[in-house]
């Protein structure tokens, strides 16, 4: 399994475009257009959020994971974000989501933070397994309820 940015590996802008699309677009009810997300993935960085990075091999993509500055607009004092970490189904169980935040940490660490924030609707009980510190629950406009984690970078 290899894991690297997206915008080394171009080729998987679409797929990724797809996966994000599906799982946090769709199901959220949001308005943004398919085309939107391929723009959006098409323009990620190496070194400036957003950045994108990806789990594959053998020409197929299965998983990604973003750090964005921020991902929730009632705590804009927390930042970087780790956004839309998404394993295809027939790969969960395998390491990807584990190895693509590790990534996810060890680039954000280079870029000078120390720490990396999350939100989730669902999600709570995974990422506290997985060592994330929860802070606080709040609400947005859009959601009754968002749990906000936060991992130390150092």
């Amino acid at each position: 399994m290899n894991i690297d940015l997206l915008s080394n590996q171009p080729e998987f802008i679409n797929e990724v475009s797809e996966m994000v699309y599906k799982e946090f677009v769709v199901k959220t009810g949001s308005r943004m257009k398919f085309e939107e997300v391929v723009h959006y993935f098409s323009n990620t960085n190496e070194y400036a959020f957003p950045i994108t990075l990806i789990a594959y091999e053998n020409g197929h993509c299965f998983g990604t994971v973003s750090i964005v500055e921020n991902d929730l607009s009632v705590r804009k004092f927390y930042k970087p974000w780790l956004a839309s970490l998404y394993t295809k189904p027939e790969y969960r169980g395998r390491g990807v989501g584990k190895l693509l935040m590790k990534e996810t940490i060890s680039i954000v660490n280079e870029l000078g933070y120390n720490e990396l924030f999350l939100r989730t609707e669902d999600a709570s009980d995974y990422y506290r397994k997985r060592g994330w510190t929860f802070l606080e629950t709040v609400s947005d406009e859009k959601y009754e309820k968002i749990d906000v984690f936060k991992m130390k970078c150092r």
